[in-house]
């Protein structure tokens, strides 16, 4: 078999787990319910959130909120300040990629 395959959940819970971490990326799936979120940190990597279903909520720097829908791929550059979170009633399913894998990342002067 050439292919690896790699699972997730399919959980209607609050759920954050790493589905890849290999040398090239570092692939997140994440669920949240209605009020929940991430703390705040700064991206580590090119980041690119895939919305499966929901509304997520994303603050970066010091720009206001914005609102990104399921079927959008929401690309964030490295070392951004971010705040993630689902405001929506809806459960909100997206997948964080990041690529390079930070553990490679060559931060740029």
């Amino acid at each position: 078999m050439l292919e690896k395959v790699y699972n997730f959940s399919t959980t209607e819970t609050k759920n954050i787990e790493k589905v890849i971490d290999d040398d090239y990326s570092a692939i997140n799936h994440m669920v949240l319910p209605k009020g929940s979120g991430l703390p705040e940190h700064n991206s580590n990597s090119n980041v690119y959130m895939i919305i499966i279903r929901g509304t997520l909520t994303l603050k970066l720097g010091d720009q206001e909120p914005h609102k990104y829908d399921s079927g959008q791929i929401v690309n964030i550059p490295y070392n951004i300040k971010m705040n993630v979170n689902n405001f929506d009633e809806d459960l909100l399913e997206f997948f964080v990629v990041k690529s390079p894998n930070p553990k490679n990342y060559v931060k740029k002067p």
